[in-house]
């Protein structure tokens, strides 16, 4: 139980200290960035005021204000008078570039102005990155006793085979994470953002949680969108917590053609391989205790063989009958 409350604790520390990893870089950015962002924005009002009073205008000088007004608009500063309003270098907003650097969806909308924000972001970025594996790894870690390991063994004394049951629970947690992190999102999104549509959502929804952020389609942009900070920080909450449900799908089915001999077949390294190179260290965090119930199903090698504290149970230790 000690164990247990200790690994609570880490897990804890881990994402209270991401947290705070996020607000130290949406500061850092905003004061770097946020000058640089109004000065923009007042010489792109200057440029717009200038061609207006021009009685004649040439191509060569509408071609020098239309460069200038898309290379302003590729940092995120209009000159359209109902897009001058919000910052994209507020504290929310920059919190939320800051999340999008570190879990590499980077949608690419808000980039850095000035040389020196782009040296922190590289800084940021070779800090953060890993950071933000490390935390996830630690959240999948207590998830995968209470999502994988426990409901296999569940299926299993209900009179299940082994690679049955695998293939079911894989089927119903990929059925949970497409309806709670890209149905149910994309109906949000659709509703919030105005010019998306639902299959726009559904876009945006798997376009962020594989990491590939295009950019083409970015929440919370909109001007004068209602609760703007509030979304934003939604979002960043949705992403994080989608990322850690993608990773865990991609374990649960990589273990899952470990049991099946997929891996093996296609001569790829297992899941349990690596389990096994480090059976003498301690995970990130402690998994959920053992109880009966679970050592029912597991081999009885691994069955016999009593666990240390710091173990956690394996997937490909199912009881394989069959």
């Amino acid at each position: 139980m000690r164990s247990v409350s200790k690994s609570w604790l880490l897990l804890t520390g881990f994402i209270l200290f991401y947290i705070i990893y996020l607000l130290f870089g949406a500061l850092v950015f905003s004061s770097i960035e946020r000058p640089v962002e109004d000065k923009l924005r007042r010489d792109m009002e200057t440029l717009k005021q200038e061609f207006l009073n021009h009685s004649c205008v040439n191509a060569a000088s509408l071609e020098r204000f239309l460069v200038k007004v898309l290379t302003a608009n590729k940092y995120g500063v209009s000159v359209l008078r109902n897009s001058s309003g919000t910052s994209n270098w507020d504290l929310t907003s920059s919190m939320f570039f800051a999340n999008t650097l570190v879990t590499t969806v980077g949608y690419g909308h808000t980039t850095p102005l000035s040389d020196t924000g782009k040296a922190f972001s590289i800084l940021y970025a070779l800090i953060g990155v890993p950071f933000t594996m490390l935390v996830l790894t630690a959240c999948i870690q207590r998830l995968m006793y209470g999502l994988v390991l426990a409901p296999v063994g569940l299926l299993q004394r209900a009179g299940m085979d082994p690679r049955p049951a695998t293939v079911v629970h894989f089927l119903l947690l990929l059925v949970l994470v497409v309806l709670c992190f890209f149905v149910a999102p994309a109906a949000v999104f659709s509703t919030v953002e105005k010019s998306w549509s639902f299959l726009d959502g559904i876009y945006f929804s798997f376009i962020s949680l594989c990491t590939i952020g295009l950019g083409d389609f970015v929440p919370g942009t909109q001007p004068g969108q209602k609760y703007r900070s509030l979304y934003q920080v939604a979002v960043m909450i949705y992403l994080f917590v989608g990322l850690m449900m993608m990773y865990l799908l991609l374990r649960t089915f990589h273990k899952m053609a470990d049991l099946h001999g997929l891996t093996t077949y296609l001569q790829l390294p297992r899941c349990e391989d690596r389990d096994d190179l480090d059976e003498d260290r301690e995970p990130i965090v402690e998994s959920q205790p053992d109880d009966d119930q679970t050592r029912s199903y597991l081999t009885d090698k691994a069955a016999s063989k009593p666990l240390e504290p710091g173990t956690q149970p394996s997937y490909n230790s199912i009881n394989n009958k069959g």
